[in-house]
């Protein structure tokens, strides 16, 4: 099993530095350049600038280029590569003289950055998140690391079209094992650096509240308010650590806090296949409606959907519907919140591979169309080519990883019917979005496609996790059960 792991572990290494040494998010494309620009001049602005004007429009700041809209560890982050850049080549992070920088050396540090990341932070989050699952077999542990290492969607976003989605999404993950080691305290910690890190891990938050409070509730009351207590206690103490040098003054918290929300950018970014984007088909809300009232609709519409799920979490608080409770919220905030990036589907597929050892076979295909969702964006990145290979790779591995266990989902006639039309969609879509050019009337036509088309699917999955929560959970809880929970059961 130690020696399956290190080659897994090796392997998605090895495929993340080769995604590495392809084009990435606005590559020679001035004046703004994209992500890659906005991560390097993250770590400009706050090697050179005091705190205080991090997020905050100045002489030496402009916010219009790349200002810093991510919360404070994100900065931290920054600063810390800042000070390692700066120390390897000055002229990497000059003030206000290297924006748009870019050579090979510099591309070589930026991609290490980010690989250096998934090995501090992620790569070590899902192996001990699968080592806390006790009950699962050695085979079914293996097929869950498989599945997160080689998820080709967060490598090609990450180490593709560059950024540090893995620093958030494991610290969240390891939030997750916590949970299910029933250490709780430091779930809620985790959690809170999580999010800390990137304000889109709010699609997990309502579900870390609701099973940390049902927590509460399920315990004697001396016991349920000693923890609640303690609960609140540590998410000040690690908000008010992470923010400490915003806070001391309100102008600057602020700052900060505007830049995290900015509703001004619009009600989705580009083409996402998310219910709002695909209603402009027939109807332009954007134009029917003013930013605040889009807004209200956003908000309304997600706090709706979110209760059910909420709910009953908060009034079962067990480990399998916390997990399907993080799907739930995550495709509900996706498909119909605010600011909508194509790359937040990365929030839902990672609680998908956390139920994979069980739900091999319809967490398979949500993560096969969550990458597919996002290809507008990687074909414009240039990474068509580590799309289709990391795609296929991971297809070919988690049938043969089902067809080696004997997933009953994958023996079952209608499920390949369905999942093989699906499928056959993707790659008639993906060949016509590369190889054929839109009509000049309707550049975006094949984008708006794709999105129609994953939207159609993620709302049929959004049913089927909810069924899932609400009627199937009792076949996932075997293993997600603690010793200690596992030995109560057998003296009673």
């Amino acid at each position: 099993m130690f020696i399956k792991l290190c080659i897994l572990t090796i392997i998605s290494i090895l495929l993340r530095w080769c995604i590495s040494l392809n084009s990435y998010s606005g590559a020679g494309k001035a004046p703004m350049f994209g992500d890659y620009e906005a991560q390097r001049h993250w770590m400009e602005i706050t090697i050179n600038l005091p705190s205080s004007e991090w997020y905050k429009n100045t002489t030496n700041n402009d916010l219009l280029y790349w200002g810093l809209d991510y919360p404070p560890l994100t900065a931290y982050h920054s600063y810390l590569c800042g000070l390692l850049s700066r120390y390897v080549n000055p002229d990497w992070v000059a003030l206000n003289k290297s924006r748009g920088f870019e050579s090979e050396q510099h591309k070589l540090f930026m991609r290490y950055s980010v690989i250096i990341a998934d090995l501090v932070v992620f790569i070590p989050a899902v192996l001990f998140y699968w080592i806390s699952h006790w009950r699962l077999l050695k085979s079914e542990k293996l097929g869950g690391v498989l599945t997160m290492l080689l998820y080709p969607g967060l490598i090609l976003i990450d180490h593709g079209h560059f950024q540090y989605n893995s620093v958030s999404l494991g610290a969240a993950l390891l939030g997750m094992a916590c949970i299910v080691r029933n250490q709780d305290l430091w779930a809620a910690i985790l959690f809170c650096l999580a999010l800390n890190y990137k304000q889109m891990e709010l699609y997990h938050a309502l579900p870390f509240f609701s099973y940390l409070l049902g927590s509460c509730f399920t315990s004697s009351p001396t016991k349920g308010y000693l923890k609640f207590s303690m609960l609140v206690l540590v998410v000040l103490i690690t908000f008010g650590v992470c923010w400490l040098p915003f806070l001391q003054d309100l102008n600057t918290a602020q700052a900060v806090v505007k830049r995290l929300f900015p509703f001004g950018r619009g009600l989705y970014e580009d083409k996402v296949a998310n219910v709002w984007c695909s209603l402009s088909v027939m109807i332009k809300l954007k134009k029917l409606l003013p930013v605040d009232k889009l807004v209200y609709l956003c908000l309304g519409s997600t706090a709706v959907l979110l209760l059910p799920s909420s709910i009953h979490l908060l009034v079962k608080p067990t480990v399998e519907n916390f997990k399907l409770a993080l799907i739930n919220s995550s495709l509900v905030f996706f498909l119909f919140s605010f600011q909508v990036h194509e790359k937040s589907v990365l929030l839902a597929a990672m609680p998908v591979m956390a139920i994979f050892p069980v739900h091999q076979f319809g967490s398979t295909w949500f993560l096969l169309l969550s990458t597919f969702s996002m290809l507008p964006l990687l074909i414009k990145d240039g990474l068509f080519s580590p799309y289709v290979s990391l795609t296929c790779l991971f297809f070919i591995a988690s049938i043969a990883y089902m067809k080696q266990t004997g997933s009953k989902q994958y023996q079952k006639v209608i499920t390949i019917v369905l999942f093989t039309a699906s499928m056959l969609g993707v790659a008639v879509l993906t060949v016509v979005a590369k190889f054929s050019k839109p009509p000049q009337h309707l550049p975006d036509m094949f984008a708006m496609l794709i999105s129609v088309y994953s939207c159609g699917h993620f709302i049929v999955f959004l049913f089927y996790f909810h069924y899932l929560q609400f009627f199937q959970t009792s076949a996932i809880s075997p293993l997600t059960q603690s010793p200690k929970k596992l030995s109560a059961k057998k003296i009673n």
